[in-house]
């Protein structure tokens, strides 16, 4: 890839693989372990698409959209537990369109992938509830280590 920037290579070759840095996509992305390709979007995202898109300050950001509206996306990472707002087209590099993990590649039209996608929304109030005692757990370790 060179110096080029994210959209300069899919321009250039029609797609991106990279090594993901962050936990946000967490546990779909493994960070520095697991590649994701992504390609140019065709069109309008879809809900559980997961665009690369680029924040006003720069960063380049890759997240699940979980709300297509008129004119934006409701955004928010697998790991996070805030939703982003106001994700237009215009900030949208590309999609992803598949994950190389252990050497395997997981398109995201594999019936697993679609699974998981649609499963990891749906038990996201469970999750965000289980939050409070995994912050109040983790303080408690931190004491006992003291």
């Amino acid at each position: 890839m060179g110096n080029s920037t994210f959209e300069e290579e899919i321009q250039r070759t029609g797609e991106l693989v990279y090594t993901n840095v962050g936990y946000s996509m967490m546990p779909l992305i493994r960070q520095h372990r697991d590649l994701v390709v992504i390609k140019k979007p065709q069109g309008r995202c879809r809900k559980y698409d997961v665009p690369l898109y680029k924040r006003a300050d720069g960063k380049y950001i890759l997240h699940r959209i979980l709300a297509v509206r008129p004119q934006d996306y409701v955004i928010r990472g697998d790991n996070c537990w805030k939703k982003e707002y106001g994700i237009t087209d215009s900030q949208i590099v590309g999609v992803l369109s598949a994950v190389v993990r252990d050497g395997k590649t997981i398109p995201v039209t594999d019936w697993r992938y679609q699974a998981y996608a649609r499963l990891w929304h749906a038990s996201f109030p469970a999750r965000a509830a289980f939050l409070p005692c995994r912050v109040l757990l983790g303080r408690i370790r931190r004491k006992l280590r003291k």
